[in-house]
């Protein structure tokens, strides 16, 4: 450790740091800091760490909230946005103990870490790789209000199709018409270049960035497999830059499922393959679409814990405005290659054993990607202890659009949660599979569906303007 110190103290010399910063991760998935004088910047810093009220982060109780916070030097990364020159760390939450501290058993980066470590103790595996897709909307304007005078939001993008007559040189996009669309009408491609640009000096190496299919401002960054604590790392990460740089350009960012009635939602669909003693899991020459037994077992546990789960990968009321049939976003419970109505989807273009995975359509980034991951990998483990055969139990393989089924073949499947309050009343039923080996703490889970259905509670009082459509001449 004491190398690794002295390896900072180095670098903030040579690099003329003047702060650093220390980002921390509330209950919901946003990043909090606090700032110290890189002078201040010292050996005890790692060890004693920073302490912070976690009450005010979701975590503890008031009596008990008074916790010390212990960077990690394997995530020093200078911050681009900071005009003074800054180094940012992320790191862990401890309780005040003696003889020494003990980690935050509610705090997401220990969490993840504890499935990590419940992971490797089950024998199935000892790395995951997960590959999340960022899909999120940039607009010129944004506006909103909630109050007794008014209701309302309003959004722009210069280049949609609804400024058709107002824009002046007819550089709009049709509704719905913008997946890969070229210049001149692809206005953000300098803006999600620098994004992109930013992500892989900061060690997170991207695949490609593209305009998605909403015409009114949606795009897509998709980074490279990476290591699930990484990637939760690296996911707050690219928020970050992706909302800061917009701002620089103008723009505002927002990884809100469904901002815009009519177009396009924004998922964050998760990739994940399993490496044991660095051979793949789940690969296998003779299984359905080259996936193995194990595979197969980790599918059945998402798919029967998948009400729970959307609770944690889909923790807004507005996820469930995109998680509606008809549309690319998934609500029916099964799997399938290169199905995309499926909440499951087998990519067939991932050939080579290292590659060869699935991905689950439904989280979006509206999640904290520490509960999501790791929520993810312990349903999956449970499938593999429990052997739950997707098959077996009916959730496919569906290779058909599942959407175009007659109504008595829709009535025999099985759909995702409709609405946030489902899916918190899932996860009250359905957690023990979360709680194994202590990995999500019973008091955390109770503590996120109190705040969360009392978000549910306040937003269900609120009049919507469409209502007004609906009823006001009644």
């Amino acid at each position: 450790m004491a190398k690794i110190i002295q390896d900072i103290l180095n670098f903030i010399k040579e690099k003329d740091i003047q702060m650093v910063d220390f980002k921390m991760v509330d209950i919901n998935g946003q990043y909090r800091h606090v700032t110290i004088p890189a002078e201040n910047f010292s050996e005890d810093t790692m060890k004693s760490g920073i302490g912070f009220d976690a009450s005010n982060y979701g975590y503890a109780v008031v009596e008990k909230s008074d916790m010390v916070f212990i960077p990690d030097p394997d995530t020093a990364v200078i911050d681009p946005f900071c005009s003074i020159p800054t180094l940012s760390m992320t790191g862990n939450a401890m309780v005040i103990a003696s003889p020494e501290n003990k980690p935050l058993a509610q705090y997401p980066r220990n969490i993840i870490r504890a499935a990590v470590d419940y992971m490797k103790k089950s024998g199935v595996a000892d790395t995951m790789k997960i590959l999340p897709e960022f899909e999120f909307y940039l607009f010129d304007d944004v506006a909103w209000e909630v109050s007794g005078r008014q209701i309302a939001a309003s959004v722009d993008a210069v280049q949609s199709y609804w400024n058709s007559a107002v824009e002046g040189k007819g550089v709009v996009v049709p509704k719905q018409k913008n997946y890969h669309i070229a210049k001149p009408f692809d206005i953000s491609y300098e803006c999600r270049s620098e994004m992109c640009m930013l992500m892989k000096d900061m060690g997170i190496e991207i695949n490609y960035h593209h305009p998605e299919v909403a015409a009114s401002g949606q795009f897509e960054i998709e980074p490279q497999l990476g290591e699930v604590v990484h990637m939760a790392d690296a996911t707050m990460m690219i928020k970050y830059i992706i909302h800061n740089t917009a701002l620089k350009y103008g723009k505002s960012a927002t990884f809100m499922p469904k901002p815009i009635y009519g177009e396009a939602g924004s998922g964050m669909h998760v990739h994940m393959i399993l490496f044991k003693d660095g051979q793949p899991v789940f690969s296998d020459d003779n299984g359905y679409s080259n996936l193995s037994e194990t595979a197969h077992y980790f599918m059945g546990g998402l798919l029967k814990h998948i009400g729970s789960l959307c609770a944690l990968t889909n923790p807004s009321t507005n996820s469930f405005k995109r998680l509606v049939p008809g549309f690319e976003a998934p609500v029916t419970v099964g799997y399938a290659t290169s199905n995309r109505s499926a909440v499951i989807r087998i990519p067939a273009y991932a050939k080579s054993p290292d590659k060869r995975r699935f991905e689950l359509r439904n989280p979006d980034a509206t999640c904290n990607p520490y509960f999501c991951y790791a929520a993810i990998l312990m349903a999956g483990l449970d499938g593999v202890k429990n052997k739950i055969d997707p098959h077996a139990n009916g959730w496919g393989p569906y290779d058909m659009n599942l959407y175009h089924l007659s109504d008595e073949e829709k009535a025999k499947l099985s759909h995702l949660p409709t609405s946030l309050d489902e899916a918190l009343n899932c996860l009250e039923a359905d957690h023990d599979y979360l709680t194994e080996g202590g990995v999500f703490p019973e008091e955390l889970l109770k503590n996120f569906i109190a705040a969360k259905r009392a978000e549910c509670a306040e937003l269900a009082k609120i009049p919507n303007p469409a209502e007004f459509d609906k009823y006001y001449n009644l």
